[in-house]
C-alpha cells in the first residue's frame, strides 16, 4: 500500500458520530470513582468514616506530611484548564475543554497508575485562575496544567509555582519541549552533531515553542545558535512589533528577517506552527542531513512524503501516530508526575526534565523488548532515523523516566521523601503497568503497519457494518463484508452508514466467481466425512461460516470474525469443518479477566466440554502459549473443588493426574494444583501449602470443564466486577475469532484486531 494511501485512511481513524457514542454510551464520561477499602460491614464504615476518621485527622492535624500516608493525596493529580487553547480548536471555554481533560485524567491512570481528576475553571482572568487554583494544594500531589493560551499560561503557571509547595506542570509547554528534545539529541547523535554548535530553527513562538527553547538552552545548546520565528518573522534583538517578554528573552542579534532566510544552512528546524508553513525550498537550503521535527496538530509543517521527495539525508518527526517519531506528550507527563509524586517532590524543576530528555533518549538505543516487537510484526525497531523516540506502548517506560525523575528530584533538593534503592522502586513500578492494555495498543499498532483482510461474516447485521467502517478508519485493513448485497445496502441506508470508502468489500456468496474453487476445496475435506457434494454445496452457498472459513482457509483473507447471530460453539463447529487445528497446538478458548489491576487468563472457557487429564495438560500448555504472548510469565494453576488431596474426588483426580503429565513433559512455566480458586488467587491462603510450586499467586487459571469455567468468567462481567476480554479462539491453523451473541461493535472491532493481529504469527 503506498505510503500516503495508508496516512490518509489512518488520518480518518474515527467518525464524529463514533466519537460521540463513545462519550455517551453507557455512563457518560471517561471517569468514576471507586473506593479502594472495603465497605461491606458496619465496621468497615465505622473505620472509614465516623468515628475511626478522627484518628487519621488528628495525625494529619499534628504533622501534614502524614496526609501522603493516610489519603489519596500522594497519588493524586488534578488535570485544570479555563479552556483557552483547547488541542486545536482555540478558546472553546472551559466545559467544553471537559472531555480533554477528562481523557488527560484517563492517561495519567493508563499509563502510570496515577489517580486524578479534572478541573474546569470557568474565568479567563489571570488573578482569577491562580486564586482558583491556589487554594487547592492540600487536595492533590500535584497540579497539570491544560490547554491554556499563550502568554497567560506562562504568567499563571510561573506564579502557582511560587505560591505552592508541590509540582505545577504546564504540558502543553514542557511535555513537548521533552519529548522533542529527547528525540533531538538522538538525532544530533546520528548526524553526528554537537549540541554546542548545532544552529536550530523554531517556527512557533507559543507555550510549546517557547519551552523548547529554554529547556534545549538549559541543556547545553548556544543560545547564539538559535533563532526563534514567529507569524511576523524572526525573532531579533531590537524588534518592536508582537513582541512580549517571553519571546524577548530569546532575541538575537542577526541580520535574517524572514523563515526562509533563517533556514538557509540551518541544521536542525522545529515547527511548532501550522500545516504548510515549511516549503520544499526551505527544506533544500538545510544543511546537510537535516533534521526537521514538523510537530504542527493535526497535520505537520510538512510531511515525510514530501521531505523524501525532497532529499534523502533528512531525519524526520512529527506529532502524528502514523509516521516514524511521534512526538507524544504521553511518553512524558505520566511518568514524570509518577516519579515527582512518590518522592513527594515540591516542583518539577529544569533537573528533573533533563533528567527525563536522557531517560527516553536512551531508551530509544536500547534493544526492545517483544512487546514493541510484536506491534512491528516480529522485526524490531532498532536504533536510527525511523526511530529516535520510544513508541508510548513501550513497557519499560513506566520504570525507566519515574526513576529517573525522582532521582533528579532527590539530588537537586526538591524531594521530601528520599527512594534509597531505586532497583527495587523500578521493580515496583514495572508491576504498576497494565500488560493487557498495553498489548491491546500494541496490536493496534503492528496491525496499522501491516493491514489484514478480514472477512466480517454477518455483515447483513448493523453493528457489525459499524465495526467493519470502525476498522477500515482505524486503517487495520480491508473489511469483507459477506452477505446479500441488497439486504446489506439496505441496512446501512436506513441506519445510515456510507459503506462507498476505501477498504470496504461487499461479498454475497451465491454471486461470488470464487465459489466453484471454495465448493470444491470443502468437499475434498469432508468427503469421508458424510457428506455429499451437493451437502458442501449448501454450505457454501447458505451459510456464511463456511464460505468464509473456506475463504481464510484457501488465503483469499487472512483472518476472519463471527459469532453475532449464533452461538459460540455452533460457530466454532462450522469453522472446524474448513480449518484444522495448527500442528502441536491444542484448540481452546482462553477468557482474560481484569479486576482491579490484576490480570488472569482463564481456560478453557469455549471448547472443551469435559475434558480428561491429557486434554487439561494441553489446555495448560496452550494457555501458557498465550500469557506468555501477552507479555507474562505463566504461574498456572489447575483448578479443582479440592486442595491438594481435601477432601477428595473423582473430578480432582483427573486433575491431579493432569500435573503428572505436565511433570513428564517438563515443560518451561510454572504449574501446580489440584487446588481451588481461593488458594491460587490469595497470597495468604496460599500461604497454608508452603510445598506450592508457584512462585506466587496465579495468573493463568485451567478449569476442570467447561461449564466452571463459562459460568464463573459470565458472573464476573455480569456483576461488573471485572472486564472480561473473550473467549479468544486460539490453536486453529487460520486466524478466527468469534464473538458473543450480539456482540457490540467495539467488541466486534477488538477481535477483529486481534484476529488480523494473530494472521501475522
Amino acid at each position: 500500500m503506498p505510503a500516503n494511501d495508508k496516512a490518509a485512511r489512518t488520518r480518518a481513524s474515527v467518525t464524529e458520530q463514533e466519537a460521540l457514542d463513545f462519550h455517551s454510551e453507557g455512563r457518560p464520561g471517561k471517569l468514576e470513582i471507586n473506593p479502594t477499602k472495603p465497605m461491606a460491614t458496619q465496621r468497615d464504615l465505622s473505620l472509614a468514616y465516623s468515628p475511626g476518621v478522627a484518628v487519621p485527622v488528628k495525625a494529619i492535624a499534628a504533622d501534614p506530611a502524614t496526609a501522603y500516608d493516610y489519603t489519596t493525596r500522594g497519588n493524586m493529580v488534578a488535570v485544570i484548564s479555563n479552556g483557552t487553547a483547547i488541542l486545536g480548536l482555540g478558546n472553546l471555554g472551559a466545559l467544553a475543554s471537559k472531555p480533554v481533560m477528562e481523557g488527560k485524567s484517563v492517561l495519567f491512570k493508563r499509563f502510570a497508575d496515577v489517580d486524578s481528576i479534572d478541573l474546569e475553571v470557568d474565568t479567563e482572568n489571570v488573578d482569577e485562575f491562580i486564586n482558583c487554583v491556589r487554594f487547592l494544594g492540600p487536595s492533590f500531589g500535584g497540579i497539570n496544567l491544560e490547554d491554556i493560551k499563550a502568554p497567560e499560561c506562562f504568567i499563571i503557571e510561573s506564579r502557582l509555582r511560587e505560591l505552592m509547595d508541590i509540582p505545577v506542570f504546564h504540558d502543553d509547554q514542557h511535555g513537548t519541549a521533552i519529548i522533542a528534545a529527547a528525540g533531538l539529541i538522538n538525532a544530533l547523535e546520528l548526524t553526528g552533531r554537537d549540541l554546542k554548535t548545532t544552529k536550530l530553527v523554531c517556527n512557533g513562538a507559543g507555550a510549546a515553542a517557547i519551552a523548547c527553547v529554554e529547556l534545549i538552552k538549559a541543556m547545553g545548546f548556544n543560545q547564539d545558535n538559535i533563532i526563534l520565528c514567529d507569524t511576523k518573522g524572526v525573532i531579533y534583538q531590537g524588534r518592536t512589533e508582537g513582541m512580549n517578554q517571553w519571546k524577548s528573552a530569546h532575541a538575537v542579534k542577526t541580520t535574517k528577517r524572514t523563515l526562509e532566510e533563517a533556514m538557509k544552512g540551518a541544521d536542525v528546524v522545529f515547527g511548532l506552527s501550522q500545516k504548510g508553513a515549511f516549503t520544499e525550498e526551505m527544506i533544500r537550503s538545510m544543511a546537510d542531513k537535516p533534521i526537521i521535527f514538523a510537530m504542527a496538530n493535526p497535520d505537520p509543517e510538512i510531511t515525510p512524503e514530501e521531505v523524501a521527495r525532497i532529499r534523502d539525508d533528512a531525519i524526520m518527526a512529527t506529532g502524528r501516530s502514523d509516521y516514524p517519531n511521534q512526538v507524544n506528550n504521553v511518553l512524558g507527563f505520566p511518568y514524570i508526575f509518577r516519579g515527582a509524586l512518590d518522592v513527594r517532590a515540591s516542583q518539577i524543576n529544569d533537573a528533573m526534565k533533563i533528567a527525563a530528555v536522557h531517560a527516553l533518549a536512551n531508551l530509544a538505543r536500547e534493544d526492545v523488548p517483544d512487546d514493541v516487537a510484536a506491534a512491528y510484526q516480529g522485526n524490531r525497531p532498532r536504533f536510527g532515523a525511523q526511530y529516535i523516540i520510544p513508541v508510548p506502548f513501550d513497557p519499560r517506560l513506566i520504570s525507566a523516566i519515574p526513576v529517573a525523575v525522582a532521582e533528579a528530584a532527590m539530588e537537586s533538593g526538591v524531594a521530601r521523601k528520599n527512594i534509597t534503592n531505586l532497583a527495587a522502586y523500578a521493580a515496583e513500578l514495572s508491576a504498576r503497568r497494565d500488560p493487557i492494555a498495553a498489548t491491546t495498543q500494541g496490536i493496534y499498532e503492528r496491525v496499522r503497519r501491516f493491514p489484514k483482510r478480514v472477512v466480517f461474516a454477518e455483515a447483513e447485521e448493523e453493528q457489525v457494518m459499524r465495526a467493519a467502517i470502525s476498522f477500515c478508519h482505524q486503517g487495520l485493513g480491508t473489511a469483507i463484508l459477506l452477505g446479500r448485497d441488497d439486504v446489506i445496502r439496505a441496512t446501512a441506508e436506513k441506519a445510515g452508514i456510507d459503506l462507498d470508502r476505501p477498504g470496504i468489500e461487499i461479498v454475497n456468496a451465491r454471486l461470488s466467481n470464487r465459489v466453484e474453487a471454495y465448493i470444491d476445496h470443502l468437499y475434498a475435506r469432508l468427503q469421508r466425512q458424510g457428506f455429499l457434494y451437493r451437502d458442501v454445496q449448501r454450505l457454501i452457498h447458505n451459510d456464511r461460516n463456511h464460505f468464509a472459513a473456506t475463504m481464510v482457509a484457501v488465503g483469499d483473507a487472512d483472518a476472519m470474525v463471527t459469532g453475532t447471530t449464533r452461538n459460540y460453539a455452533t460457530a466454532l463447529a462450522d469453522v472446524s469443518r474448513c480449518i484444522d487445528a495448527k500442528p502441536g497446538h491444542k484448540v481452546i478458548g482462553v477468557s482474560i479477566v481484569i479486576a482491579r489491576g490484576r490480570t488472569i487468563f482463564v481456560a478453557d472457557t469455549a471448547v472443551h466440554d469435559m475434558p480428561n487429564a491429557e486434554d487439561l495438560a494441553d489446555i495448560a500448555v496452550e494457555a501458557a502459549r498465550v500469557a506468555k504472548r501477552m507479555g507474562y510469565e505463566p504461574r498456572i494453576a489447575m483448578l479443582a473443588y479440592s486442595t491438594f488431596g481435601q477432601p477428595i474426588g473423582e473430578r480432582s483426580e483427573r486433575v491431579r493426574e493432569a500435573v503428572k503429565i505436565l511433570d513428564h513433559r517438563r515443560v518451561d512455566f510454572e504449574y501446580d494444583g489440584e487446588m481451588a480458586a481461593d488458594v491460587a488467587l490469595n497470597p495468604h491462603r496460599m500461604e497454608q501449602y508452603p510445598f506450592c510450586r508457584l512462585s506466587g499467586t496465579a495468573n493463568v487459571l485451567v478449569m476442570p470443564a467447561i461449564h466452571s469455567a463459562s459460568i464463573s468468567t459470565r458472573m464476573l462481567q455480569e456483576l461488573g466486577a471485572s472486564t472480561v476480554i473473550g473467549p479468544l479462539l486460539v490453536g486453529l491453523d487460520k486466524s478466527v475469532q468469534i464473538t458473543s451473541m450480539g456482540a457490540k461493535d467495539s467488541d466486534i472491532v477488538n477481535m477483529a484486531a486481534i484476529a488480523a493481529y494473530n494472521a501475522g504469527t
